[in-house]
């Protein structure tokens, strides 16, 4: 059985800081990417930040040099650490995994206010 969860979410100030975690068990085919998307109410999700097995990152230009993706492939890991936190990134934020399937989180919300 497939499992995608997510955890770390929560209420934070601005330019606070939180860290997410997923982790992926139960797929039996090879990992390639895994990411972080997110959906604010009323609005498209979007991807936040995604990265190969290789290490290879991308991120939206709206996240760059405020957040970090990282991966534990041993342990079909990733983590999001956010800083600077701004209250347009309140939103639930979801994981990724891209395998011969493609898998979803249930969703972390994160929300950003004073």
């Amino acid at each position: 059985q497939v499992q995608v969860v997510e955890s770390g979410g929560g209420l934070v100030q601005p330019g606070g800081s939180l860290r997410l975690s997923c982790a992926a068990s139960g797929i039996s085919s090879r990992i390639s990417a895994m990411g972080w998307f997110r959906q604010a109410p009323g609005k498209q999700r979007e991807l936040v930040a995604t990265i190969t097995s290789g290490g290879v990152t991308n991120y939206a230009d709206s996240v760059k040099g405020r957040f970090t993706i990282s991966r534990d492939n041993a342990k079909n890991t990733v983590y999001l650490q956010m800083s600077s936190l701004k209250p347009e990134d309140t939103a639930v934020y979801y994981c990724n995994v891209d395998a011969r399937n493609r898998y979803w989180g249930q969703g972390t919300q994160v929300t950003v206010s004073s």
